[in-house]
């Protein structure tokens, strides 16, 4: 074997037995290792040059680059994510023929759907969509990120709170309760607009927490202007600290009079 694919190789087995121990640190270090050897080898993206160990090559390549995904989604690390992604999409789009498919492909591309679902970009969302096969539609990662983004365009919010009891891969969680802060905000944000208080029950039910204790952690932590009193929910203090806009009712009348004068004599 190619004494640059032996290094490769050796460094990889240690990284995945870092990861597997959760030792994330570890795995950073090894990670950026692997990516400046990974440069030596002329098969990758972007040249495809065609090499007696192409095959090998990009296969491990690939394979590594799906495994920073996965670890970026276990340090949490969104920024991360993205740059991983855009590494091992061309591994998926351009390597078709030249190497056996991954079994990780979709899954990571859901798990991309949802991460742009997650921070609001929905276009973007619709765009990789578009670029999928039609048969990638049918696939439950897939399938899951399409429903839930359905879901959420309706309002369905409930229904994109439950999802995260059948997501389709562990890695899918992270960014599901990610989509849950998201949607009880906006829960939120509607319920003050449309109520001057709710009964802690009403609000629990609405908000879709199981005990007092998370609603009133929640109303401690993201709305400290809130006030739960006497069994309810105060959203009257959040209203009166928002500025009240007046309208210049008597300017928009002689405005109107001096309108409708102005038609009289063109008339």
């Amino acid at each position: 074997m190619d004494p640059q694919m032996v290094e490769v190789t050796q460094l990889f087995e240690r990284f995945k037995a870092a990861f597997v121990r959760k030792d994330f640190g570890s795995c950073n270090n090894l990670l950026s290792q692997l990516k400046v050897l990974l440069t030596k080898f002329p098969s990758l993206p972007p040249t495809f040059q065609v090499t007696s160990n192409a095959v090998q090559e990009l296969t491990i390549a690939r394979e590594i680059y799906e495994h920073a995904v996965v670890l970026s989604v276990k340090t949490e690390d969104q920024d991360a994510f993205e740059r991983d992604f855009f590494q091992l999409k061309p591994y998926y789009t351009d390597t078709c023929g030249m190497i056996p498919p991954s079994l990780q492909e979709y899954p990571i591309l859901g798990l991309n759907l949802l991460r742009l679902l997650v921070q609001n970009r929905i276009a973007e969302f619709h765009t990789e969509l578009e670029l999928l096969p039609q048969n990638a539609l049918e696939n439950p990662c897939i399938k899951h990120a399409v429903e839930l983004e359905q879901s959420f365009m309706e309002g369905a919010y409930n229904r994109v709170l439950s999802a995260r009891q059948s997501v389709p891969h562990d890695t899918y969680v992270y960014f599901m309760d990610l989509l849950a802060k998201t949607v009880r905000d906006e829960i939120a944000g509607c319920s003050e607009k449309a109520y001057d208080y709710l009964s802690i029950n009403d609000a629990k039910k609405i908000l879709m927490f199981s005990s007092d204790q998370e609603l009133s952690d929640y109303v401690s932590e993201e709305h400290p202007e809130w006030e739960i009193k006497d069994g309810c929910v105060f959203f009257q203090k959040a209203k009166e600290s928002q500025p009240c806009k007046e309208i210049p009712a008597l300017q928009l009348i002689n405005q109107t009079l001096s309108y409708a004068r102005e038609l009289e004599r063109i008339v």
